[in-house]
């Protein structure tokens, strides 16, 4: 669907259900675990081209438990399996909302910006005349203060 002008509410009720949604889905998954920037540079990665290296093992362990020591747990590697593949596929959901949530609150931030800076414009305009709507137009004013503030950039890219 293209993207024109956004125009949309959430009733207080309607944000109470998606945050009670949200508690669902975090109730349904208390094995989430939180990990350190270190702890996920050494783990290893199970991404899309490791996928076929896992399922055959996992053929392989189910085929062949005598080979592996008895400490092995095979039915626990299954479940593991199971659990990486059904958290993969709900990732992809979670993503797709997310980039919808992400690129809406871009668009409607984008849309907010412009009115705030047409009625900026106005203010401006309306200070010169209008007494009171002085000091509001310098607080709007200081949005821009420090754009203005930044050194220029010089030509050799220092």
């Amino acid at each position: 669907m293209a993207y024109q002008n956004i125009t949309g509410s959430l009733t207080p009720a309607d944000i109470q259900e998606i945050k009670a949604a949200f508690a669902t889905i975090e109730a349904k998954l208390p094995f989430l675990v939180t990990l350190s920037v270190e702890e996920r540079r050494k783990l290893f990665k199970m991404g899309d081209k490791s996928l076929a290296f896992v399922n055959t093992s996992l053929t392989a362990a189910q085929s062949n438990r005598d080979i592996l020591p008895a400490s092995f747990d095979v039915d626990e590697f299954v479940r593991d399996y199971q659990l990486a593949t059904t958290l993969s596929e709900l990732l992809i959901g979670l993503r797709q909302l997310t980039e919808q949530v992400d690129d809406t609150l871009m668009a409607v931030g984008s849309e907010t910006m412009s009115s705030s800076l047409t009625v900026y414009d106005y203010v401006k305009t309306a200070a010169k005349k209008t007494p009171g709507l002085k000091t509001i137009a310098e607080q709007l004013g200081e949005r821009f203060k420090a754009i203005k503030s930044k050194p220029a950039k010089t030509a050799s890219g220092s």
